[in-house]
């Protein structure tokens, strides 16, 4: 639960930077912390419910390995993910999360879920593509990140330094991932989001 409050207020912070780089106008850095975790417990809760509901549905479809990975559509943004599927599922929740922040602009601070599920209805063409583009480039970050694992899983082993040195190490290749996957995931999804608009203006 901790982490996934972690991922999600790393997700609203860089989300407001990603909106100004593209030029766009938000108030997400006008929220104190209180408002910020209210605002990212708010959109939590209703994340959760989205992927029990699709671990559920993944299970009675008759894929039941698969549906446990249902339940890590939220830490995919931030983490590896070990199934294909689940990569393209991460980047489905992390449009709908973007969606979900963006209303809550509109709406006085209140997400709305439907809402959100909706205005993905609606731009479709222009958010599909991006959330497929986003899969494709979190099966090239775990390959990627599996290698630099596999490195440093050696040179725990084997490297004559302290433990305290090893795990620093793993700690900045941890969260130095993490952040690349919060930017990455933005940077697309919010490009996406400002072509959809453009096109519908």
């Amino acid at each position: 639960m901790l982490a996934s409050i972690a991922v999600l207020h790393g997700f609203l912070v860089v989300t407001q930077r990603s909106i100004e780089l593209a030029h766009g106008q938000t108030s997400l850095g006008a929220l104190d912390f209180t408002e910020q975790s209210r605002l990212t417990r708010a959109i939590l809760w209703r994340l959760g419910l989205l992927m029990i509901g699709a671990s559920v549905a993944t299970a009675a479809a008759g894929y039941t390995s698969l549906a446990p990975h249902m339940m890590t559509g939220l830490d995919g943004m931030a983490f590896d993910q070990f199934t294909a599927i689940g990569k393209f599922w991460s980047a489905a929740v992390a449009a709908l999360t973007l969606l979900m922040i963006v209303g809550a602009e509109r709406n006085e601070g209140k997400v709305r879920f439907w809402e959100a599920a909706a205005e993905f209805g609606r731009r479709g063409l222009w958010l599909g593509a991006p959330v497929i583009a986003l899969g494709i480039i979190y099966l090239g970050l775990g390959l990627g990140q599996g290698l630099i694992r596999n490195a440093i899983w050696h040179f725990y082993q084997t490297a004559p330094y302290s433990l305290l040195i090893k795990n620093l190490i793993y700690f900045v290749f941890i969260f130095g991932f993490a952040t690349l996957r919060l930017w990455v995931t933005l940077l697309v999804l919010t490009w996406g989001l400002k072509q959809s608009y453009v096109r519908a203006g």
